[in-house]
């Protein structure tokens, strides 16, 4: 199992003060208003309610703000109330606008409630902003750099002081820079450090990793059912009953937190296991006297229940993943993926996607199979779409390098000398080869090669006994992100293979140079964490997951669709 931790690794900070702190703020925001007797779900309709006073915690979104129309709603009735809004975790300018231009301002008072981080698990730590990605790497809109800052800087004066930090790209250099402003203006104090390194990573520093299918427990579990606050519905194909419910995947659940970071091909094998143990405990209970059965029962049997009920949830979502993934020929849509990596059979792997788009299986996946294809072999695929409907779509990709553009007059790699262009034909109704350009040499098959994310297939790689990262790929591909944490935190040095850049450094010596932060900034999948873990438990590491959001291939290609709001 590649759950087994090191008996020397370090304990991790307790981050239950952070909930803690934004409960008493919250608390003391909402006493300023009284008496709080309902909670409404913001959407856009009135307001029921007898209430003399209103308040609304919002995201700064336009959008939501331009839902908040009830002021004028009320004052046209010959209503007068007070209304508050309450911005998390800041307000922009941009919403108050909104306000004004409505004709509200005045009669609207505003506040924040500065929520910056939602400790997930005790290693997971997110902002919940899944717009980060969007808006700041393809609208350029800078405003969450400053949120990141923050969330950096509250960290940094409750577990700090840091004593390096790693940059990888430029939305890492400036929310390094903000968290700095905040650090000089602020009042230094002098405490016992509980995190050593800190990594912040773009995340189109590494497309490639997103784009993978997941096939580790909590991926497939978040690809298949969408874990949001670390909090998963399971639908009655799953429960074995007519209702749906609503579970918390953390490592409080302790079947879960056993299966979480494994290959899914071992998970089964896992949960029989487990399922025969539980019955072995149970049948102690044959031959008890009445003063063993009452310590049974008091002791043993709620905790039983607790697990009995646990492992039935997760063995009816790994049928239920077993029976979604066969569905969709996942055997042959890894091989794809693999070969792409690799960079084998090229040919073969644009005959798949070529199937895959005209079967119109799903938009998402031909999207994704293109973007991988593009960035491991630097396609073109300026004429491949959906339509003049997708042209916004195609363009959002293009922009954040998800498509490349070719460069014509040099190589492609060994394997294959030309790429082929995927155009549409709307005639004949599918997509056709046009060998018409030819491939600039790919960066990421330079990185590869450089930093070995792609080890040698002509190894058997043991799933059960993973020797490295890539065990989280089916032993294909080592995430780009965790390689490079890997080299630099292994080094110490100044720069990387990757240009992992040093731009903090006040060294401290104890325990907490073990206690690795790695802050993801637009989205980081659960392959990458679970691929820390192990990482961790190899090399006497404890890693501190904090994103802006949980993404995957879907969630990332979904917020780049020309109809995304």
């Amino acid at each position: 199992m590649a759950n087994s931790a090191r008996r020397d690794s370090p304990e991790l900070p307790d981050f239950s003060l952070l909930k803690r702190l934004a409960r008493d703020q919250l608390i003391y925001l909402l006493e300023q208003q009284h008496e709080v007797d309902k909670l409404y779900k913001v959407e856009y309709k009135p307001v029921i309610s007898t209430s003399d006073q209103l308040c609304f915690l919002i995201r700064p979104r336009i959008q939501t703000v331009k839902w908040i129309y009830v002021a004028n709603a009320d004052r046209a009735a010959g209503k007068f109330r007070r209304y508050k809004i309450i911005f998390t975790p800041q307000k922009f300018y941009a919403c108050e606008a909104v306000l004004e231009e409505q004709g509200m301002f005045g009669d609207v008072t505003t506040d924040e409630w500065a929520f910056y981080l939602l400790p997930l698990d005790d290693d997971i730590i997110s902002l919940e902003l899944p717009e980060f990605f969007r808006d700041n790497f393809l609208a350029g809109d800078q405003r969450w750099v400053r949120t990141a800052g923050s969330a950096l800087h509250l960290l940094h004066s409750l577990y700090g002081p840091f004593s390096k930090v790693y940059g990888i790209g430029r939305c890492s250099k400036m929310a390094y820079e903000s968290w700095r402003e905040q650090v000089e203006e602020g009042e230094q104090k002098a405490r016992h450090a509980e995190i050593g390194n800190v990594f912040l990573i773009d995340r189109d520093v590494d497309f490639v990793t997103p784009l993978c299918s997941q096939v580790v427990y909590e991926g497939l579990v978040d690809d298949i059912f969408r874990i949001k606050c670390g909090c998963v519905e399971f639908g009655p194909d799953v429960t074995s009953s007519d209702k749906s419910l609503k579970v918390m995947l953390n490592s409080q659940d302790k079947v879960f937190n056993e299966i979480r970071n494994e290959h899914f091909s071992n998970v089964f094998g896992f949960l029989s296991q487990k399922a025969r143990n539980l019955q072995t405990a149970y049948d102690k209970r044959r031959g008890m006297d009445i003063k063993q059965m009452k310590t049974f029962v008091s002791e043993e049997l709620k905790g039983l229940k607790q697990e009995h009920r646990l492992l039935s949830l997760h063995i009816g979502a790994s049928e239920s993943i077993m029976k979604k993934k066969t569905k969709q020929d996942f055997q042959e849509l890894l091989k794809t993926e693999h070969s792409l990596l690799e960079g084998f059979e090229i040919r073969e792997c644009i005959s798949y996607i070529e199937e895959h788009i005209n079967r119109q299986v799903s938009m998402i996946e031909s999207l994704r199979l293109l973007c991988l294809l593009s960035i491991t072999e630097n396609g073109d695929f300026n004429n491949c779409s959906y339509g003049v409907d997708h042209l916004l779509t195609f363009s959002n990709l293009r922009q954040l390098g998800l498509l490349v553009e070719q460069q014509p007059g040099e190589t492609l790699t060994v394997m294959e000398s030309k790429v082929g262009k995927l155009v549409n034909d709307k005639t004949a109704g599918k997509l056709t080869d046009a060998f018409s350009s030819l491939a600039k040499k790919s960066n990421f098959r330079a990185l590869s090669r450089k930093l070995n994310l792609v080890p040698k297939s002509d190894e058997e790689y043991d799933l059960r006994v993973p020797r490295d990262m890539a065990y989280i790929f089916s032993g294909a591909y080592v995430p780009l992100s965790c390689k490079l944490i890997e080299q630099t935190a292994g080094r110490g040095s100044k720069k990387s293979p990757g240009s992992t850049r040093l731009i903090h450094d006040t060294r401290t010596k104890n325990d907490a140079q073990r206690i690795i932060l790695v802050m993801f900034l637009g989205g980081c999948t659960f392959s990458e964490i679970s691929a820390l873990r192990f990482l961790g438990r190899e090399k006497g590491y404890k890693f501190i997951v904090v994103t802006t959001a949980i993404t995957n291939s879907s969630r990332l290609l979904e917020s780049l669709l020309d109809n995304h709001v």
